[in-house]
């Protein structure tokens, strides 16, 4: 797959993860090693948006072929590193307070937070911006309102795109079930049980963004791994998944942090 947060399919136990490095414009660049799962013998690299480098290979290659194959994309790396980094150097941590921005469903709205020791702790999207009213102003408190309203919001978000992208997920039977829970690396997963998850910050992307990432692991339902039949899959239901996913990653950091 592309560079990025990822959408994958969840795997107990852990997988074992192998510590590697190279050597590339006089910077040594750490990955990990992590096995590769199914028939495939391709080695797949990923860049990810906290700059931490990812190296999916079959357990039969050596480390040498395995930091031989880095070697061949190490330009790529090393830019797809540089662009994450300055992406992150811009990313200010929030603080909370009127006039900070914030993401749902792809649209930025002005946060607007209200003291009144009198009314409840609530939140209320309201004519272009977010409204929080707390009894008391703390950062804490109204991020963790807004971490509830998120959840609540994507809840609701997701079942109504999973109920249309099963129109076009002919293989399913039945509503999978799903559920929401915020995750570190990924927007979603798949279990072999059939149960959706999907992270709450992914209300905050555009629409097509959440359904692809459905629709992934909608595909994950017919095959676990990511075989050519999944993408064959995956391009016959949404044939511009890629532009989608490169959209998806460049917002990462926006919508995380």
């Amino acid at each position: 797959m592309q560079p990025g947060f990822e959408v994958a399919v969840a795997i107990k136990p852990e997988p074992s993860k192998t510590n590697l490095s190279l050597n590339y414009a006089d910077e040594q660049i750490g990955f990990e090693r992590l096995p590769r799962t199914g028939s495939s013998n391709k080695i797949l690299i990923k860049v990810l948006p906290d700059c931490r480098v990812q190296i999916s290979a079959p357990e039969a290659a050596t480390d040498e072929q395995v930091i031989a194959a880095a070697k061949l994309r190490a330009r790529w790396i090393y830019q797809q590193l540089r662009e994450f980094r300055s992406r992150l150097e811009h990313v200010r941590p929030r603080q909370y307070i009127s006039g900070e921005s914030h993401y749902y469903l792809g649209k930025q709205y002005v946060l607007k937070v209200i003291e009144n020791p009198a009314e409840k702790p609530a939140v209320k999207l309201l004519r272009g911006k977010i409204e929080v009213t707390v009894r008391e102003k703390s950062a804490d408190k109204i991020s963790v309102l807004l971490a509830d309203w998120y959840k609540a919001r994507a809840k609701e978000v997701f079942v109504r795109r999973r109920d249309a992208m099963l129109e076009q997920a002919l293989w399913v039977s039945g509503k999978p079930p799903l559920r929401v829970l915020t995750m570190q690396t990924q927007w979603g997963s798949c279990s072999p049980a059939g149960r959706l998850t999907l992270n709450p910050h992914l209300v905050k992307a555009p629409r097509d963004c959440i359904d692809y990432v459905i629709l992934h692991e909608l595909c994950h339902l017919a095959e676990h791994n990511h075989s050519e039949r999944f993408y064959r899959l995956m391009g016959q239901v949404m044939p511009n998944w890629e532009k989608v996913k490169l959209r998806l990653d460049g917002m990462a950091n926006a919508l995380i942090h």
